[in-house]
């Protein structure tokens, strides 16, 4: 009878302890199946209009239509996107928060001295939207049409050609920066509050070149009020097919830019690949990717160890470029 005892106990313990074990896991998976049951916030850091800004509301849009909750972009533009990426690494890891973050967030990283949180460490990557390009334009009266012929311009008058930027740190900045390096030229910085502003000015005639999203440009370009002389990514533009990448003359330059859906860290891994296989899902639409395709960028849908394997090497990358080419935020 004792021995009959302590077998029934053991084997009570052993039902009971397995199944405290499992119940955290199927709650989790429960609430990953009725997630949303509120709205959910999408935090970018720039103002309304741009485009980190456009891509958050059609990612939302598509949230929104798949998922029966609404998805509500939320801008909090400041300090180069920080104070949106520290908001959401201070959010609950809930899935109610989540950030549209981008290339420059993982930049950021080596750029300013200060920052409160890791992005990497901080942060869960969730889905990987797409990748954009930024193009080298000059206005239509600069006299070199081609990389060469601006290379020997750059290397005939040093600190003579002036390119602007939408600010220390930015895209437009920083592969400027690598492309001077690259290239071998010096040519005179000229921070702006942002690429519009440094657009007007190059359309106006004075400034000689920038170095902005494509997004940003391609109405200019389309119009002839700019001519660009290349692409900084590794492929050419759908949208700019004549226009060759700088890769073509400067061996191994690519100046890749991409946005990415990403939460506080501890977010539920069930909530995590819900919202990457949804995501995935949109990416996949014919309607999306026209609207992808019109903004002259690339869908590119990602697992989600595939991004976070993907958002190291991309710091590993940069955080060399930036301190071998002496970049700091100010």
């Amino acid at each position: 009878m004792c021995a009959l005892r302590r077998t029934f106990s053991r084997r009570t313990f052993l039902h009971l302890t397995s199944g405290a074990i499992a119940l955290p896991a199927v709650s989790r998976a429960a609430w990953a199946q009725t997630y949303p049951t509120r709205p959910v916030r999408i935090v970018v850091g720039s103002p309304p209009g741009g485009g980190a800004d456009i891509y958050a509301r059609l990612i939302a849009s598509w949230l929104s239509e798949r998922l029966g909750q609404q998805f509500i972009v939320e801008n909090r533009p400041g300090a180069g996107g920080n104070l949106a990426a520290e908001a959401v690494v201070r959010a609950p890891p809930d899935g109610y928060t989540l950030l549209l973050g981008s290339s420059a967030d993982v930049r950021n990283m080596s750029l300013y001295d200060n920052l409160r949180f890791n992005f990497i460490k901080d942060l869960a990557p969730v889905a990987r939207f797409n990748s954009f390009f930024n193009v080298i334009v000059v206005h239509p009266s600069f006299p070199a049409k081609t990389i060469p012929e601006f290379i020997a311009m750059a290397k005939a008058s040093p600190g003579k050609i002036t390119m602007g930027s939408g600010g220390i740190g930015n895209g437009s900045h920083v592969y400027g920066e690598q492309f001077k390096a690259t290239a071998g030229v010096n040519m005179l910085h000229v921070a702006y509050r942002g690429e519009g502003p440094a657009l007007t000015d190059l359309i106006a005639g004075q400034i000689q070149v920038v170095f902005p999203v494509l997004v940003a440009a391609i109405e200019h370009i389309k119009s002839g009020g700019l001519r660009a002389l290349a692409v900084t990514n590794a492929t050419r533009s759908l949208v700019l097919p004549d226009i060759p990448t700088v890769g073509e003359f400067l061996p191994g330059f690519e100046g890749d830019s991409w946005h990415s859906i990403l939460a506080p860290k501890n977010t539920p891994t069930e909530i995590v690949d819900k919202r990457n296989r949804e995501i995935n899902l949109g990416l996949a639409d014919s309607r999306i990717r026209q609207r992808i395709a019109d903004f002259g960028d690339i869908p590119m849908p990602m697992a989600v160890a595939d991004l976070g394997a993907f958002i190291v090497a991309y710091h590993e990358k940069w955080s060399k470029i930036i301190r071998d080419v002496g970049i700091k935020a100010e």
